[in-house]
């Protein structure tokens, strides 16, 4: 099964792969906004069962934004090796309960957009990526401009200074990176980010930072929920 490399059509009942941060966050939003039907959000977890695999988060922080969105989030725990056969189960799990769609938050990572499909196709449902080929500065500047915030949570430490850490979102640290010559989007990894507010948020996200964490070449920033 293809991906539409757009968006679910309206009353669609979808799954959104949720790292917590601005990208899947803003493939939500467009494909809600289009009226397809967000119902849960799936997580992959380290194999302890406490920390995202992506970015990082704590599962009390990625529990606090689906309570502000208001959609279920489910999670797993897995290692790397087993990842794929985990998702793929999560997600015929879903299909068999009515999800009709998979949508993520990746840009224009071909190997990525190849992977969902293969996911989704084994799943028996449609992947769609709402950002798919979009321009990655203007999807910085519309997920700041509908009034999304989030903060730097992991940086690549070959790419990025741990100082960033914390940093929010603005369109002033877009430039900045630019000018260092780091994609502003962060798509090649250089960043990671958590989601605090937005639109689609029934209230901002009270985080209390904790400490700085190294571990297979980034620096992640701990946070709790307040």
């Amino acid at each position: 099964m293809n991906a539409e490399h757009s968006i679910p059509q309206a009353g669609t009942p979808f799954v959104c792969s949720w790292s917590g941060g601005k990208d899947s966050c803003l493939a939500l939003y467009r494909a809600a906004s289009a009226g397809a039907r967000p119902k849960f959000l799936l997580t992959m977890l380290q194999e302890d069962g406490k920390r995202s695999r992506s970015h990082g988060l704590a599962r009390d922080v990625l529990q606090a934004q689906a309570l502000a969105l208001g959609i279920p989030l489910l999670t797993r725990a897995t290692s790397w090796d087993e990842y794929e056969a985990v998702f793929v189960a999560a997600l015929q799990g879903l299909s068999e309960a009515g999800i009709e769609a998979g949508v993520f938050g990746d840009i224009d990572i071909e190997d990525h957009r190849l992977w969902e499909e293969k996911v989704c196709g084994a799943a028996g449902i449609g992947a769609y990526l709402p950002l798919w080929k979009t321009p990655r500065l203007e999807l910085f500047d519309e997920f700041l401009s509908r009034g999304f915030e989030a903060v730097i949570v992991a940086v690549c430490e070959e790419k990025l200074d741990k100082a960033y850490l914390g940093e929010t979102l603005s369109v002033e640290l877009a430039r900045e990176f630019d000018r260092l010559g780091i994609d502003p989007a962060g798509e090649e990894g250089e960043y990671h980010t958590v989601v605090t507010n937005g639109p689609i948020f029934s209230r901002p996200l009270r985080l209390e930072v904790g400490e700085q964490v190294f571990r297979s070449g980034y620096w992640f920033l701990d946070l709790c929920v307040v």
